[in-house]
């Protein structure tokens, strides 16, 4: 493929000269497999409980809304990414589509709120592996995963592939174990189930936003659009495959809990899936879904890492960020200068902080990331793959409502992030035309 698009000459991201390219070894297994490790993550085993309580008896249809608009996202992400195959997914996007800004704003959002969400992924690994040493346990495995990333994309594809069976296979023990336990009841499931919890539009609209953030991870696919085989076939195929293997999980997995615990106790849970299994009464698979939680949220760090050090890559090359960051390593053909920076600042932050409220305002990013990606699906023509005039519109309507209805301290941490981020272009951009 071709080089990366210019940037307008004299523009604060103006690159001086071509940059190396990332080499294309992925095909589409090896992207589904990426993908199913970014959405199959901690999310499956936290994010249920959160949405329940906003929810009450509608986290079935919050679930519904979120595969809804998750669809529309990936479908205008898969046509776009098959017309831009470069690294830095909707930052590449919105620059090439709807201008400079907007693709500097989605950049920024997915690389400040996904390094956070790198560190809250770490420190769950921690908590769960060993909860006494839960910082030192979470810089070890950004440690380990990054040398791992650096060694090259086949070898991290192949680390996924085994992080997505064993988080499956823990996955299906619930579901088995909580649909042939005395303990499930399917009257649990109804709208109108009599256990306390209410169902209201805004909760619906919360949770979904909640579950929202578990299905995000098909972004990491088209971040990776250029190191993938023949991207025009393999995006497109990729994203909806990931996509839909993740609901079928998520929903089945959803409906086994709720049957268990009802929309109440799974509200109430601390650990959902562990409750579930133990009021099932297999306390003997406590321990392993446990197990499984950690090497999922490990799962997910990988994903995250490797899809934030793809879009600093690309920032890099436009000068948004430090130049020296878009360095590609001559052997490995990976950008392993941004890998390491993103490496030692999550390090440094689950060494440091409890970042696990972060979560909020990244999911608050992701949502106006992929809002920017709809806007940008909008422009593309006939002649250049554009989907249905409907998809990026309930797309773009779909991320700005969830994003809205997300809790109060993550709509204002998300938007002075987002603020933040604007500030920081205009003095960027009044500085350079100061020097013309």
């Amino acid at each position: 493929m071709g080089e990366s698009p210019a940037v307008p000459a004299g523009a604060p991201g103006a690159p001086d000269g071509p940059s190396p390219r990332l080499r294309r070894r992925l095909g589409t297994g090896d992207a589904v497999v990426i993908g199913l490790g970014s959405m199959i993550g901690a999310g499956v085993f936290a994010a249920f409980a959160p949405a329940a309580r906003a929810a009450g008896s509608g986290l079935l249809p919050g679930l519904a809304l979120a595969a809804v608009v998750a669809y529309c996202n990936a479908t205008s992400s898969a046509r776009l990414a098959a017309r831009h195959p470069d690294s830095g997914g909707t930052y590449v996007y919105g620059r090439e589509r709807l201008g400079e800004f907007w693709g500097y704003l989605a950049g920024w959002a997915f690389v400040v709120g996904k390094t956070a969400s790198c560190a809250a992924m770490a420190l769950t690994v921690g908590l769960y592996a060993w909860p006494e040493r839960a910082h030192a346990v979470a810089v070890a495995a950004v440690v380990a995963l990054v040398a791992v990333n650096y060694a090259g994309m086949r070898k991290t594809a192949w680390l996924t592939r085994a992080i997505v069976a064993v988080v499956l296979a823990v996955l299906a023990a619930v579901v088995v174990a909580s649909l042939t336990s005395g303990a499930a009841d399917a009257a649990r499931l109804s709208l109108r189930a009599d256990d306390g919890a209410g169902m209201t539009p805004g909760g619906v609209l919360q949770a979904a936003g909640l579950l929202f953030f578990a299905f995000a991870g098909y972004a990491r696919i088209a971040t990776l659009g250029e190191e993938v085989r023949d991207p025009e076939r393999t995006i497109p195929r990729a994203i909806p495959l990931a996509l839909g293997i993740t609901l079928a999980v998520y929903a089945a997995v959803a409906v086994a809990v709720l049957s268990v615990l009802g929309s109440t106790g799974l509200g109430e849970a601390t650990a959902p899936l562990a409750d579930a299994v133990r009021a099932a009464g297999a306390d003997r698979l406590v321990p392993v879904v446990r197990a499984g939680a950690a090497v999922a949220a490990l799962g997910s760090l990988l994903a995250l890492v490797l899809g934030v050090s793809r879009t600093t890559l690309a920032m890099a090359r436009d000068r948004h960020l430090p130049p020296v960051l878009a360095a590609v390593h001559p052997r490995f053909g990976v950008p392993h200068r941004a890998e390491l920076a993103v490496g030692a600042v999550v390090a440094v932050v689950a060494a440091t902080a409890d970042v696990r409220g972060a979560i909020g305002f990244s999911s608050f990013g992701v949502l106006a990331y992929y809002a920017i990606a709809n806007a940008s699906a909008r422009t593309l023509t006939p002649a250049e793959g554009r989907p249905a005039r409907i998809v990026p519109v309930v797309g773009l309507a779909g991320c700005a409502a969830l994003a809205l209805a997300l809790p109060a301290v993550s709509v204002l941490s998300g938007a002075a992030v987002l603020a933040a981020g604007a500030a920081v272009y205009g003095v960027r951009r009044t500085a350079a035309a100061r020097r013309r």
